[in-house]
């Protein structure tokens, strides 16, 4: 088979059914690769599955799975990074089985999520390697749970169990938890080859073979969907690195970019900012990003200055600034609601801050160097959004700010476990404004659309309000990180506490970590608190309580490396930064 006349997109119900598919008719071809980093400057080790390969092993374990589970019952996924990962996520599905995507112990700060997660999904068997093994057992000692050791089941060519019905429930896809204790979404076979397609459609992959390369980690929707799901969807090669390889050398995502022909990637929003200041001139020099198709960058509010500062980095690299595409999406609708296609270039909001405190979203006026910048998130492919009024529920019209709503066929079944939960997120709309179209998805995000393009403005609940203002936490971080320069980037966080006794008035903290390059000793604490307190009254007009300044690595972040604001408020609150403050 030609790759590069790869026929139609087949349409199977589940994603073992593509598999099958892909080792029949393009059995030597390149499935998966997994690039190791196992020294500091290492370049890499090549381990990888053709489709026959990936074909045998998913259904060897499924097999072995479906001797250890019965039916509808979970498997938790507790592998590192790689190829055992992908074929465990794959295996569980094909064995009739539900996977619950995780990380095995000792992910730095996670070890209390992951306890909690396991006991609330209950899996009946978990997946791991042998190289996790003995963390695993220690994890497990007082359960009754079965371990299953991916590398350790020979490869088999038989038929294996039989194939899930695709309105079946195929993994639980737990929320990072940045704004409350994490659910697992209830994802369907359905769900997920839905959403998959919609990925692949928005950023024209559809049509034209890419190469996935990912460093996101495949526990979180984002690296799930867009290096596993859909690459196996389109039959199109996925390579795979440790999110770790990538924080301790940002080059090497940047190489693999460069070494694969019309390279598909997505990061977060602070991952570009990281390469643009962390990439070398040296780095650089060998380095040729021209063959780049897209690069994805969403899970947070997109920064028009982030992009900006990487494509000038890597300019001279050949890369384009068409390739950046700022994307929406979330957990509860598989993870793809909207983005920007490639080809195009960045689509850019100033908004009047004043205007945004009321609720509108409405052009700054020319020269106002308070204005916020936002990028536009192009529009949903085969799915509708719309913006309500989060109290009222009534759809609002452009230019004005509420709650994004989405409903389609990759939206989640619900909540795990979490019936009351899930009417209230799950089905907007049907019950409470007669809509006969059906239950909406209520994200908690806020957001509106401006030209045809959905522009997201903040988190529901992390809105702050004073004195009946609205406050988006981001714009406030933005400014603060601004104001000098011993505050470290996309580390700190923003957010409201009582003011008044009976807890009716709101004032603002700002709790942030010190860069690392820099000894709490160099810095003039005093000095940094007058500083950031000066910028954020002078662009927002507000007088903040506290400027908390704490070492690297003491501002709480979710499972997908966003910070979590709700954790550092409770923190804050209760006393958790007393030893280590400087205000």
């Amino acid at each position: 088979m030609d790759s590069h006349r790869r026929p139609p997109t087949p349409s199977f119900r589940t994603l073992p059914e593509y598999v099958r598919h892909w080792a029949r008719i393009a059995p030597d071809h390149r499935a998966f690769t997994f690039v190791d980093h196992p020294a500091p400057h290492s370049r890499g080790v090549h381990r990888g599955l053709t489709w026959r390969r990936l074909d045998h092993r998913v259904r060897a374990l499924a097999a072995r799975l479906a001797e250890e589970a019965g039916p509808g019952e979970r498997v938790a996924l507790l592998c590192p990074q790689g190829l055992e990962y992908v074929t465990a996520f794959l295996a569980a599905p094909a064995a009739g089985l539900v996977a619950v995507p995780l990380y095995p112990p000792g992910l730095p700060g996670h070890d209390g999520r992951l306890s909690a997660v396991l006991a609330d999904a209950r899996p009946a068997v978990v997946v791991t390697t042998g190289g996790a093994l003995r963390e695993v057992r220690a994890l497990c000692a007082e359960s009754s749970v079965r371990i299953v050791v991916a590398d350790e089941v020979p490869e088999a060519d038989g038929d294996g169990p039989s194939a899930a019905d695709g309105t079946e429930t195929a993994y639980l896809q737990y929320t990072s938890g940045s704004t409350r204790t994490p659910a697992g979404v209830e994802i369907t076979h359905a769900n997920v080859v839905a959403n998959a397609r919609q990925a692949l459609g928005a950023y024209g992959a559809d049509t034209t073979p890419v190469t996935c390369v990912g460093w996101l980690p495949l526990y979180h929707d984002m690296g799930l969907v867009l290096s596993v799901a859909a690459p196996v969807v389109r039959g199109l090669h996925s390579v795979l690195m440790d999110p770790v390889a990538f924080l301790q050398a940002p080059v090497r995502w940047l190489r693999l970019l460069a070494a694969h022909p019309r390279a598909l990637s997505a990061a977060p929003n602070f991952a570009y900012d990281y390469c643009a200041s962390a990439v070398t001139d040296a780095e650089k020099a060998d380095l040729r990003l021209d063959g780049v198709a897209a690069l994805i960058n969403g899970s947070e509010p997109v920064r028009p200055a982030t992009a900006d500062r990487f494509h000038a980095a890597f300019a001279e690299q050949g890369l384009a600034p068409e390739t950046h595409c700022p994307s929406y999406g979330l957990a509860e609708a598989t993870v793809f609601v909207s983005a920007a296609r490639p080809g195009g270039p960045l689509r850019r909001f100033a908004l009047d801050r004043d205007a945004l405190a009321t609720g509108k979203a409405l052009p700054a006026r020319p020269g106002d160097a308070g204005a916020v910048p936002l990028a536009g998130c192009g529009a949903p492919a085969g799915q509708r959004v719309r913006i309500a009024d989060p109290v009222s529920h009534g759809v609002l019209s452009e230019g004005e700010i509420g709650e994004i709503w989405v409903q389609g066929p990759n939206v989640g079944r619900g909540y795990w476990n979490q019936e009351e939960q899930s009417r209230r997120v799950f089905r907007a709309g049907a019950a409470d404004t007669g809509d006969a179209s059906g239950g909406w998805l209520r994200t908690g995000d806020l957001g509106t659309v401006l030209e045809g393009e959905l522009v997201v403005t903040g988190r529901l609940k992390d809105l702050i309000v004073v004195d009946g203002r609205n406050h988006y936490p981001q714009d406030v971080e933005a400014t603060a990180q601004d104001a000098h320069p011993a505050v470290r980037r996309d580390r700190l966080a923003a957010f409201g506490v009582p003011g008044t006794p009976d807890g009716s008035g709101e004032q603002v903290v700002v709790v942030a970590e010190h860069r690392r390059a820099m000894s709490l000793a160099e810095i003039d604490v005093p000095e940094l608190g007058r500083a950031v307190r000066a910028a954020v009254s002078s662009r927002h007009g507000l007088g903040l309580a506290d400027v908390v300044l704490v070492p690297p690595g003491a501002v709480p972040r979710t499972s997908s490396g966003k910070v979590s604001r709700a954790r550092t408020r409770e923190r804050y609150l209760a006393g958790g930064y007393a030893a280590e403050d400087a205000r």
